[in-house]
């Protein structure tokens, strides 16, 4: 009886195996072609595509300031003055020496007509002269007359008015203050025609093109808008790593300068793909891999993946419709037993 019950016994223990590793449950996965959208998800701002930074051309003293942020201008509009006074006294002395100037010339001209009207009775070396006289005058009208219109443009320095039709969206400038050439008093932009501005990772730089659609979202809001890359920069920058790109929106839009804006760049499109979790994909060496389930034992597979930010990565080689993945490969091994979770 007892050697009975001891045969059964380790006939039990032969089967249950207690000495083995407990399969761990997994969950799989069935890749199968399917449609793929590629998006690269980046953080921009508002920004208008056409914007003036005012700076004076002249030094001087702000006499007067027409302008305050938020103000509609239109192109041309006098926006500030500097002190002029001096630049105004210096044309006025141009306008009088051309003024003498053309008086020099009125009389050498009447001159030279009287020595031609006087025919063989003057000298020629006298009708010379006059002749000489004469041309010197119109010389000295004319040097004049380019002084009087350089003071003039000079004069006009001293007036800024506004770059383009736009807002004025900036305004560092007040009466009595003393304006300098490298300082930008005020900025005025068109906000009629808004675009996105951001960085992409030097990481995806080459994968950024002109004309790719963007969807795009406002800080705060639900409400998408779609756009396109309008251009690209063609420098990464060496201290931040990063490639400017600017994006159009595709309707006209209303937002604030700065307002930050969350865009999905589609970089790649395809009808159908294998796709994996990326939670799937071990490293092993140089190349991806993951784990397949095959006869409850968990077998690993190289796999050729396209890396990119996304929770699920294109394989374009390794697997086949249809092949099992188990879709979290964190404390697996290859040969490991496992049981796959009840669907």
């Amino acid at each position: 009886m007892a050697a009975g019950v001891a045969a059964a016994l380790a006939a039990a223990i032969g089967y249950l195996q207690p000495w083995s590793p407990t399969p761990i449950s997994v969950a799989v996965e069935q890749v199968a072609m399917a449609p793929v959208t590629r998006v690269l998800a980046v953080n921009g701002r508002i920004a208008a595509r056409h914007s003036v930074d005012l700076r004076p051309q002249v030094t001087g003293t702000l006499t007067e300031v027409s302008a305050s942020e938020g103000q509609r201008v239109e192109a041309g509009q006098v926006l500030a003055r500097i002190d002029a006074a001096a630049q105004d006294a210096i044309v006025r002395q141009s306008r009088a020496a051309l003024d003498a100037a053309l008086v020099a010339q009125e009389q050498a001209d009447a001159t030279y007509a009287r020595s031609l009207a006087l025919g063989a009775n003057i000298s020629v070396a006298a009708l010379e002269a006059n002749r000489r006289a004469l041309q010197s005058a119109v010389q000295e009208v004319a040097r004049m007359r380019a002084l009087l219109e350089q003071a003039q443009v000079q004069l006009a320095r001293h007036t800024l008015r506004a770059p383009i039709s736009g807002t004025i969206v900036a305004v560092d400038a007040e009466r009595g203050q003393v304006a300098d050439t490298a300082t930008a008093l005020m900025t005025v932009a068109d906000l009629d025609d808004l675009i996105v501005e951001t960085d992409i990772d030097e990481g995806y730089a080459s994968q950024i093109a002109v004309g790719q659609p963007a969807v795009l979202r406002f800080s705060g809001q639900t409400e998408t808008r779609t756009g396109h890359v309008n251009a690209v920069s063609g420098r990464v920058d060496a201290a931040t790593g990063g490639l400017a790109v600017k994006i159009g929106f595709d309707a006209p839009v209303s937002a604030p300068i700065g307002l930050t804006v969350t865009a999905n760049i589609v970089v790649d499109e395809r009808d159908a793909a294998l796709t994996v979790p990326r939670t799937a994909i071990v490293t092993e060496g140089d190349g991806a891999a993951v784990f397949l389930a095959r006869d409850e034992v968990a077998r690993l597979q190289p796999v050729t993946v396209t890396d990119w930010p996304a929770a699920r990565l294109i394989v374009t080689d390794g697997l086949a419709p249809g092949d099992p993945v188990i879709v979290d490969a964190a404390g697996l091994s290859d040969g490991l037993r496992i049981s796959r979770d009840a669907p």
